[in-house]
């Protein structure tokens, strides 16, 4: 398939060439894409409606910067991310989301970067490799955040997360065997877009707030997840405000 400007806007992307900025923010949820948009963005001029997967692009701090709803699970950000690095000329995406806790020490509204991405998908099967990939982070973008974490004070963790395919899992024991490995925490997308960036050369970081913990059942609520990630939103605007694409 040739990759190229010239094969937008997508089925899923409205955007034209040109709409969308290299480094693009992607909450899951495309109503959190809007609050940031309108919250911190100045002049936000929306891209893409299709599906009401909802894009923004404006600037932060003089630099130009999108943002971006990518779903949920890996099919859905594997189309989003792919589709933003190969035909419309994003360099990083910053995956700016929710996970569920498992590490000890782990609590509710704590931050994560999520340095590898185990993974009980079989995304990776498409690229028949002759074993198992690790799924990583950019180190340039990883070191960036958790410097700028450093200086806002904010209570950060970094190792690894599980991407998994599954919400409601079906065996009691899974969370736990994956806690004992010493992963940090549990959500969904991760691994596909760390894939996606390594298949074509780009960049990519996934920054997490706990919503919950489902080996104690701490949780917030909605209304908390869609505008409460404030902290995890303003490392990721500052990394972007210092071109996070030459990272």
């Amino acid at each position: 398939m040739e990759n190229s400007v010239s094969q937008t806007p997508t089925p899923h992307n409205g955007a034209k060439e040109g709409q969308i900025a290299k480094t693009v923010l992607m909450p899951g949820d495309p109503l959190r894409a809007k609050f940031i948009a309108e919250q911190y963005l100045e002049n936000p001029s929306c891209f893409n409606t299709v599906r009401n997967m909802l894009g923004y692009t404006g600037t932060y701090r003089g630099r130009r910067v999108s943002v971006m709803g990518g779903g949920m699970g890996m099919p859905s950000v594997g189309i989003y991310t792919y589709e933003l690095y190969h035909f419309y000329g994003v360099e990083s995406i910053i995956r700016i989301g929710s996970a569920g806790g498992i590490a000890d020490g782990i609590r509710v509204g704590d931050l994560i970067a999520a340095m590898g991405a185990c993974t009980d998908s079989h995304y990776a099967a498409q690229y028949r490799l002759p074993g198992t990939f690790a799924p990583v982070a950019d180190f340039g973008l990883l070191r960036r955040a958790v410097e700028i974490a450093e200086r806002r004070k904010a209570r950060l963790a970094v190792g690894s997360v599980l991407s998994s395919d599954v919400f409601y899992g079906d065996d009691p024991q899974a969370l736990p065997a994956w806690k004992k490995m010493g992963v940090l925490a549990v959500e969904m997308e991760a691994a596909a877009l760390y894939m996606n960036a390594a298949r074509c050369g780009k960049k990519a970081l996934c920054l997490l707030t706990v919503s919950d913990c489902p080996l104690t059942g701490e949780a917030l609520s909605a209304q908390e997840r869609e505008t409460g990630f404030t902290g995890m939103m303003k490392i990721a605007l500052e990394l972007a405000a210092q071109g996070a694409e030459n990272g």
